[in-house]
């Protein structure tokens, strides 16, 4: 294999689609508000006591100008048609054209932790109901998680790889981390780069329920009048996450390209820590999420004390929040409580293999404009009194280096350093 060129990676666009709008100019003002964009859910029929969730707002797939009937009926995975919409708007956003000097050299990676489960209820509903000749012959390139990367490039023209990086619920941070390799090494010169999740229906509500991960909005909840407030990472009432759908998709690119294109740096990819836990399925380990923190740091150069803002991974559960901050208190130390802390998932609820994509974009964004997101319907917890949460509202703080962390099912952990440009 041929050396490395050892480039440098710069973020030069994205979009995201959440529960607070189906773009980021959507998203934007309403996450600085301090809002949170959750309901009941519409999206399917459940009996679940966990039926808040967070549902993209105006967002109809049919509705997109690349989609037609035909296409409507054969694609009923919903990521695949999110993928391909947000990979059109972050292209158009970096001001990126896909032609002869860039198709061939443009990757696409975007991650997905259940991928085309909405179109596996479609089959077995068929299947059960009207016999096994009405099961969709498009059934499983809707589950092939390459598919909507794949689908993307059929769409908008490029030809690097594609293919899907599996990482659960941080999935996102993978595809970015994967993908400025890529670019770094010379095997490419652009990436897209996210997740996207379609993740709201019965049997996955139902599931997360059981599992007792999810929130159960129950007669004395705050949630039970008012659904936004049903995430709550670090508060002292905080009962579980709302399950999410959205989308995150960030244009990488090679440093020199930058400059040749005339493309507008946004953020450089600086660090990137991955660690697995080998403990536990669901429980987060501390030891392991701290060693990633490090690598992350170490890995862009940088001291802990350069860091000027963390984007939590903040789920809202009991454990997981807890083992987050202990995890940044041993990195951080008592300089710990000087550093913002954004959970966006109080905001967007948890999307699952698109919610360290959207989360990083949201990262970026902040970083750009001198600002820190609010953690919204925070109740403070005498346990963590030593951090800054940012609760409630978006605050003036302009900082150089973010940390955005990002840890999943099966023991997966991986975080990464931004430095604004």
């Amino acid at each position: 294999m041929k050396a490395p060129l050892n480039r440098k990676v710069y973020v030069v666009g994205y979009d995201a689609a959440t529960a607070l709008g189906p773009t980021l100019a959507a998203t934007w003002p309403r996450a600085m508000a301090g809002e949170a964009g959750f309901r009941c859910v519409t999206r399917c029929a459940t009996t679940s006591r966990c039926n808040v969730v967070g549902e993209i707002p105006d967002w109809n797939p049919q509705a997109l100008p690349f989609v037609d009937r035909k296409d409507a009926a054969n694609w009923n995975a919903a990521y695949v048609f999110l993928t391909m919409a947000l990979c059109k708007q972050a292209l158009a956003h970096a001001g990126l054209s896909m032609d002869a000097r860039t198709a061939g050299r443009t990757a696409c990676l975007i991650g997905s932790a259940l991928n085309g489960g909405d179109a596996m209820r479609v089959a077995v509903e068929n299947y059960t109901q009207k016999g096994p000749t009405k099961v969709s012959p498009y059934l499983l390139p809707n589950l092939c998680a390459n598919l909507p990367s794949g689908k993307a490039g059929m769409l908008l023209g490029f030809t690097g790889p594609v293919f899907s990086p599996q990482g659960a619920c941080a999935s996102g941070n993978h595809a970015i981390a994967i993908g400025s390799r890529m670019i770094r090494d010379g095997d490419c010169d652009f990436v897209l780069a996210g997740g996207v999740e379609t993740c709201v229906i019965p049997e996955i509500i139902q599931g997360f329920s059981n599992m007792w991960a999810t929130i159960k909005v129950e007669p004395g909840d705050r949630a039970y009048e008012d659904p936004t407030q049903a995430s709550r990472p670090f508060s002292i009432d905080r009962k579980g996450f709302v399950l999410a759908e959205g989308g995150g998709v960030l244009v990488l690119a090679a440093d020199e390209m930058v400059s040749a294109l005339g493309l507008k740096p946004r953020a450089e990819v600086l660090g990137v820590g991955w660690t697995s836990d080998a403990h536990h399925f669901t429980l987060p380990h501390g030891d392991t999420i701290i060693r990633a923190i490090q690598e992350a740091i170490e890995d862009a150069g940088l001291a802990s004390g350069d860091i000027g803002a963390i984007n939590a991974h903040g789920t809202s559960t009991p454990k997981g929040d807890k083992v987050e901050v202990e995890c940044l208190r041993k990195v951080f130390g008592t300089s710990l409580g000087k550093i913002p802390i954004s959970a966006n998932k109080s905001q967007i609820g948890h999307t699952l293999g698109a919610a360290a994509a959207i989360e990083a974009i949201l990262a970026i964004e902040a970083m750009g404009q001198g600002i820190v997101l609010p953690t919204a319907n925070h109740r403070p917890d005498p346990e963590f009194d030593d951090i800054d949460v940012v609760p409630q509202q978006a605050r003036r703080h302009p900082h150089e280096f973010v940390l955005s962390n990002a840890f999943g099912f099966g023991g997966t952990n991986c975080c990464i350093v931004f430095r604004g440009v």
